[in-house]
Order: C-alpha cells, then structure tokens, then sequence
C-alpha cells in the first residue's frame, strides 16, 4: 500500500508530498467517521470515481475538506486503484455552562457565542476560546465591568464530544466620579448634567444604579445632549470628543465631554411647495411654527409627521415630506421649505389578520374601520388597531403596511394580534374594608369560544352580603352592532359593621338591555330590570328613621321595576388602564310606576391626557341626584348615595362621607358629586406596565340631602395608589391622609381590596 500524507503545517503553507504515480480512482473508501455522514465528504470533496488522481488534486482534495472546519486531520491513502480517505473529527460542543455571572443573563451571553459561531452542536475550534474571553469581556466592558475576569475550559467527553465551561468574575462596576463639560455657554453645567442618564450618584444610585458607567447609556446621553441643543436654535452644535478615563485601580471613571455650540438660529420664511394634492389651507394649518421661533429639529418633526398623517388620511400612504433648509449664516436666520411629495394615491387591496388562534376572524374584521379594496386612510387604519386593542382579547395588537408587488398603488395591511386569556376561573377568598371577608367563585368567557360573546357565573358569599347570578352578552346581537345583555340576580344583603346604613334584604331580578350605536364613539343603552324584594329590615342596632318610615309604610316586601337609559361616548385608547382620550355617560334610572317610584341621573367623566413621557393626567368627575315622584316623597334608602372608599374618596371609611342618623350610621343622600385627580406615574423597575400602575392623587366628594348640606358635608384626601391585575386576581392599595376632615370622621389612612374588580 502506498501513503500520500499532508500535514495540516505543509496544508498552509506549501502543500506537497512525495512522489506517486498518478492513477485512476475505482472506489473512495472514508474512515474514522464518527458522527459526520459520510454524504459529508463526498459532497465537499471535488473527486469522484473515475477521476485521475494527481498531487495538484490531492492537495486541493484535502484543502476542500480542511475548510469545512470539520477535521482536525486529513489523510490520503492509496490502495491499488481504491483511495482511501482517513479523517480525525473536531469534538463537537455538547454543552456550554456559564458561572458566575449575574448581572448578564446567561441567555444573553450565550447569544453573543453564538454570534461568533460557538454554540452547542457546533464544531469546536479550539482557537474560538480567546473569542470566547474576548467577547464575553466585550460586554462585559461595555457595562464599565473594567474587573472582569473570563477563563474558558474544554472537558472531553464520550463519542468525540467536548464541554465548554467559562467561568466569569464580574467584579465591580467602575462608578462615575466626575463628568465634566467643556464649551457650553448658552445652558448651565447643572441644567445639561440633569439631562444623563448617567451622573455621579445620589440617593438613590443604590436602586437606580446610575453611577456606574455604561457605554450604551453614554451613547444614548451623548444624543439627549446633541437633541437638547438642536431644539432650542443650535443648528450647528457638535460634539467634538467624548473622552473616558478610568482610575488604575479600575474603579473610579472621569468623564469629559468637548462641545461646539455654535451660534442660535431662528426661523426665517417657512413655505411649502411641491404637488398640493391636499388643499394648501390645510396643510399650512399643520404648521405650528412662525417665523421668529427657534429653531426646533423636534418641531420640524412633529410638523413633518402631521403633514404625512394628513396626507395618508387622502390615501397618500407613501408621501415624503422633506424639509429643505436654507441657512444665512451671518444673521443667523434659517428659511425651511416642507417640499411635499405626496406619490400614488394607495388603495387596500387586502387586510389579513395573523395570530388570532382562538378568536374568530369575523369577530375582528367587524371592528375594522378600514375596507379591502377602500382608499387607504392612516387614520383609519390606527382607528381599527384600537378597536380591536380594545376588545381585551389581545395582548398586544400592531398593523403593518405592505405595498402589494408588481403595483404601485395597492397595499395589503397585516394585523397582527397576540391572544391572551380571556376566560377566568376564580375559586377563592378576598377581603375588602367595606364588605369584609368574601367566598367567591367566578366563572367568566369574555370570548366564549372565540364569537365575541360573554357569559359569567357568579356565586359569592360574605360577611354582608351573598350573592348569586348568571349573565350573558352578545355585543354584535346585530350585524350593525346593536348589543343584547341579560341575567338573573339574587343578592341577600345582611346587616353587618361597616355596611350600608345597616339595613338587611333578599332580592331576586333579572335584567335585560340593549346597546344601540349611535356614532362610532357614542352609544345609547336602554334596560329593563325588575326587583323583588323581600324580608327587609332596617337592623336592630339601626335608628335610620327613613329605612323604618319606608318600611311602615310599604312593608318588608315590595318590587321595584327599574327602567334605565345612559348615552355614552368612548374615545379611550384601551378599556383597561387608558391613558388617553375620554369617557363619558349620563344615565337616568326610574322606578316605574307599579312599584317603588323614584329617579335617579348619573353623569360621569372620565379625562386622560399625556402630559409628559410615561406621565398621564387623569381627571374623573361624577355627579347625581335623585328623589321620589308619586306617593314616594324621598329616594328610597336603598338607592341612596353614598361616598367615601376605594373609588370614591379614599382616605376615609367606605361609605361614611354624608348624612348619619344619631347613632353615627350612614343614611345616605340624594345629590352626590366626587371628583379625583390622578397623575399616573411611570412605574419603577418594572417592565410590565400594561398590568401595573400608580398614581399619586387627590379626591374631593361630598354627599348630602336636597343639596342643603353639600358645603358642610365635603370631604378631600390627598396620596398614592397602586393597581395590579395580579394571577390572584385585581388588587389595588392607596394610602391617603385628609385633606378636609371633622373630628366625627371614619378615617381610613391604608385601604386595599383583593379579589373584586376596582
């Protein structure tokens, strides 16, 4: 047998070997496979049978199957007319273990391996163990992790098999001892510092963590610095250098930023130009800047974006808006021209819908404002968006425009929906300070089986009160949107501390109600709900003289036929933790003739509004009155207003603000007004917000008789609150200190429910 034999040295450098007669190959034989196919070699390998076996071929044979990267060793044997191919296998990596590290999460790492090509499966290369100290300490430095210390190590395995092992010293983060500005005049040292993330500690570093140098978070400081300037009249401000030095022993970081301010521009003439398939009335209203004002890239943003959003509600999807500037240096004066290039009108020829496994299609193309085969409004395509956001089957909803291929005026939109639960079992026990402990069990389908439908089965069992019901509702009853509601209801009230008035009763009802879409924001509903009363009592501890002067004269069994109307109009962006637009509803409810007679009108507000980034103003406003008509001289005891609590005004006892009878019980009123605002504050170290909020707020609420006693009897707190949709369910905590208070007040500083909707 005759050997050709290569070394991988003689491979990278001059590749030869000892003479051989060349020869025709009849058969390739492969041998020390292990867990390469021998399919492998053969199809990297530029020789087949029949192939005349030269030196210049072999070299180039065994050059091929050393750049797959998967043998370590390659050999070329001759055996008579047969080539013998003997390989030696690179292990392959079984599993790669990452200690010690905490404040980068192995995933993370993990996939910054990957992005060098080492990951479990892979061929091991032994020279990828400096990458792997090399990119892992890349990261790790970009955190100001300047202590860290990287060591890799293999473990042979069975069946040509290795373990990578990096075992990781983070160290400390190098924290930031000064940060030094050089070349602004304009703005103050302290102002332009405010704007970092990044700054040399405080109180709460310790949680925040914004001492300690990141190279992202400089980056992103750089930028809020460069933007700073450009939106008060800076056009040309640079930043020459951004310089960072570091302690020798690593710990300390001085950081020296070199700006260039330039001189301030204001705005000249600001003009628009280009095709005006829009009327130019209307687009110049658009414009929010004159001439005189400073210089903002932030305003000639925001104009930019209104223009396009103008443009797309024509059907314009594509249009550009480039803003040309026009700079006088001397005076330093800058003219802006908005050229509008507006393209093809566009028209939908398709809307698809992704993600929705449970929830019918029909169910989210009824919320659909925009069409197939419609021009294409932005506006209506961010109306829909919201509308299904708003149903509560999602998690998350977003839309992407395509154009369609071959054309240039048709798009197809791609919905993109993420379900979430929308059926609950709740077993379990909850506790409010109004209504003490509470047994519950609460099956709910707010998409029974995907239709849209809703139905839910109550039993709940507390100190005060037991209640059992069956609901249902179908808001498509129509296809132009009509709703149908109904249920039956019983409800056994007891007399218990810290109740309503201290008054007992059953009741039986059922219910049954229609929704009529007036608008595409507003609605009217219209219901029926007939109540039979029984056993009611005023309570023994009770000197509630209205409870006992109704009971004397209509006895402890009595019905009540409530007819109810309300308009509403929603233009919230979410129906659960909104933080814009408004909702609104007046309702009035009578007691039909037939039965106790009485009225009542409601009207609430409810107003959200962006102030700031992550910061919402929310305003809630809610007034009602109500009396008796006919033989009933008073609103009856049991439909009386009460304030005080959670949702009303918190701070004090639930249900203890206005009128009391002369044991100090709450008799209620029959004009109520409440009024809270709230700041909603973005919420620390957490991510989730969508199922989290706090606020800080103020409540005002009073509760009197024939608005006598309005003045006398208003209340006010003032603090924070908490709200969580928890996996236990609802809870929300405030905690309030008074505001206007008297000595014979219930205060209730903490209060919280846990297991009821809030």
């Amino acid at each position: 047998m005759q050997r050709i034999v290569f070394s991988l040295f003689l491979f990278f450098s001059s590749i030869t070997s000892w003479a051989f007669e060349p020869f025709v190959i009849e058969d390739i034989k492969v041998e020390g496979l292990q867990r390469i196919a021998a399919g492998t070699i053969f199809n990297y390998l530029p020789l087949k049978v029949g192939d005349e076996l030269t030196s210049r071929r072999s070299a180039d044979a065994i050059k091929a199957l050393f750049k797959t990267g998967f043998f370590k060793d390659v050999r070329l044997e001759q055996d008579g007319d047969i080539l013998l191919i003997s390989v030696i296998e690179r292990p392959a990596i079984a599993d790669i273990t990452i200690d010690g590290n905490k404040v980068i999460k192995t995933e993370d790492l993990k996939e910054g391996l990957k992005g060098i090509g080492l990951s479990e499966g892979r061929v091991l290369d032994r020279a990828l163990l400096d990458k792997i100290e090399a990119e892992l300490r890349r990261q790790y430095l970009g955190m100001g992790r300047y202590g860290v210390e990287i060591e890799a190590t293999i473990t042979p395995l069975e069946r040509n098999r290795s373990a990578v092992r990096v075992q990781v010293k983070e160290g400390e983060s190098a924290r930031i001892r000064r940060i030094t500005l050089i070349g602004n005049q304009a703005f103050e040292t302290d102002d332009l510092r405010d704007l970092f993330q990044l700054n040399t500690g405080g109180w709460f570093s310790f949680f925040t963590k914004n001492d300690r140098y990141s190279r992202q978070k400089l980056a992103g400081d750089l930028e809020t610095l460069r933007s700073w300037y450009l939106d008060r009249g800076f056009i040309n401000f640079e930043i020459e250098s951004a310089q960072v030095s570091i302690t020798p022993d690593r710990q300390q970081i001085y950081i020296t930023i070199n700006m260039n301010e330039g001189s301030k521009f204001t705005l000249g003439e600001i003009r628009l130009d280009g095709k005006m398939v829009v009327s130019e009335e209307e687009l110049e209203e658009k414009i929010i800047m004159k001439s005189g004002d400073d210089f903002s890239r932030k305003e000639i943003a925001a104009v930019n974006e209104a223009l396009t959003d103008r443009l797309g509600e024509d059907g314009y999807a594509f249009a550009n808006i480039n803003v040309i500037p026009d700079l006088d240096e001397e005076n330093s004066v800058v003219d802006l021209t908005f050229f509008v290039d507006p393209g093809n009108r566009v028209y939908v020829d398709r809307v698809n819908i992704v993600g929705n496994t449970k929830t019918q299609d029909l169910v989210i193309r009824r919320e659909m404002r925009q069409y197939e085969g419609s021009r294409f409004s932005n506006k209506e395509v961010e109306r829909s968006q919201t509308r299904i956001r708003k149903l509560g089957y999602f998690e998350d909803v977003s839309v992407e425009t395509l154009p369609v291929a071959g054309t240039t005026d048709k798009v197809e939109l791609n919905y993109q929906v993420k379900e979430q639960s929308t059926g609950s079992m709740m077993v379990g026990m909850g506790y409010s300070q109004t209504g003490g402990m509470m047994m519950n069990l609460n099956l709910q389908q707010n998409n029974f089986m995907g239709s849209g439908k809703s139905v839910d089965v109550e039993f709940n069992s507390g100190d005060s009160e037991t209640a059992y019901g069956l609901g249902y509702r179908d808001p498509y009853f129509t296809d132009d949107g009509i709703s149908l509601g109904g249920g039956v209801h019983f409800r056994k009230k007891q007399d218990s501390n810290g109740s309503e008035s201290a008054y007992s009763y059953d009741s039986l009802s059922a219910n049954l109600d229609l929704g009529i879409p007036t608008s595409e924001y507003e609605k009217l509903f219209v219901g029926f709900e007939p109540q039979f009363m029984s056993d009611t009592t005023c309570g023994t501890a009770s000197t509630n003289s209205e409870c006992d002067t109704f009971l004397d004269a209509e006895g402890g069994s009595f019905n009540v036929l409530e007819l109810s109307a309300s308009w509403s109009r929603d233009s919230r962006n979410r129906a659960v933790f909104p933080d814009q637009g408004s909702y609104q509803r007046l309702t009035a409810e009578m007691g039909a003739p037939g039965g106790i007679e009485y009225y009542k009108i409601d009207y609430r507000h409810d107003f959200f509004y962006p102030i700031a980034d992550d910061y919402t103003m929310m305003l809630k406003g809610n007034i009602g009155v109500g009396d008796g008509y006919g033989d009933q001289n008073t609103l009856p005891f049991f439909s009386r207003y009460y304030a005080g609590g959670e949702g009303s005004v918190r701070g004090f006892k639930g249900n203890s603000i206005g009128p009391v009878d002369s044991s100090g019980d709450a008799v209620g009123g029959n004009i109520k007004g409440i009024l809270n605002a709230e700041v909603i504050l973005p919420v620390p170290f957490l991510k989730d917000v969508e199922s989290t909020r706090v606020s800080g707020f103020v409540d005002m609420g009073t509760v009197a008789n024939n608005g006598g006693e309005l003045g006398d009897k208003l209340r006010a707190s003032a603090g924070v609150t908490a709200k969580w949709f928890s996996p236990v369910g609802p809870l929300t905590f405030s905690w309030a200190i008074p505001l206007r208070e008297k000595s014979e007040d219930d205060l209730e500083p903490f209060q919280f429910s846990m297991g009821q909707m809030f």
